[in-house]
């Protein structure tokens, strides 16, 4: 039996696609309309509490039992310590994993998400207002991405799941209004990524 990956096209759901393509694992999707509101639909808030996609259903969890994981974050470090891949075994090498991990989640997610909200308020002034905090923190971020990647190839020094996580924020750069042209080693590491076939399955999957 396949994972359940309950998700929409939206970069947190592009993570865990492109984590479960890179991993070749089977999955079957189960699209949640955020945009009709099924992310409230009882079945889905038995096993993902907080009304929010990606959350995924595996039947062959740990001690051979189903499993059910909700947040993005928690669905890579599980799927990582489940294969073995883009995960290290050695606690020193996954330090690095998880502190980019939780950069992404913390910082370079509600941001750049802050943005495209705001490019749709109707309300001038609480737009310029909006855009200008979260596009200037927005863009900060990408700096601080652009000076790690100057010194590493991928996120950890080697690809592991911080880079599925960050790839789907970083696809949405031109929603962002970034132009990775401004961050070149951001625009090298999103290129390569873009090349590898399991990445690039991730995203070509439909997931609404």
């Amino acid at each position: 039996m396949s994972i359940e990956l309950w998700t929409w096209n939206t970069p947190n759901g592009r993570k865990i696609s492109v984590a479960l393509e890179e991993m070749g694992l089977p999955y079957t999707v189960r699209p949640v309309d955020i945009t009709q509101g099924a992310q409230f639909d009882p079945e889905f808030l038995a096993f993902s509490p907080n009304n929010r996609i990606p959350a995924i259903r595996d039947p062959n969890g740990p001690d051979g039992a189903p499993i059910t994981v909700f947040e993005s974050g928690a669905i890579l470090v599980y799927l990582g310590a489940k294969t073995g891949m883009f995960w290290p075994a050695d606690l020193r090498r996954q330090v690095p994993v998880l502190e980019w991990l939780m950069w992404q989640m913390g910082g370079f997610g509600p941001m750049p998400g802050q943005v495209h909200h705001f490019l749709q308020v109707a309300d001038e002034q609480d737009r310029r207002y909006g855009l200008a905090r979260y596009s200037k923190e927005t863009r900060r971020l990408y700096g601080v991405a652009d000076r790690r990647l100057a010194q590493v190839e991928f996120f950890a020094g080697e690809i592991s799941i911080a880079d599925f996580a960050i790839v789907g924020w970083v696809w949405r750069h031109e929603r962002h209004q970034v132009d990775l042209a401004e961050f070149p080693h951001v625009r090298r590491w999103y290129e390569a990524m873009m090349a590898r076939p399991g990445t690039r399955r991730g995203f070509e999957v439909a997931l609404s």
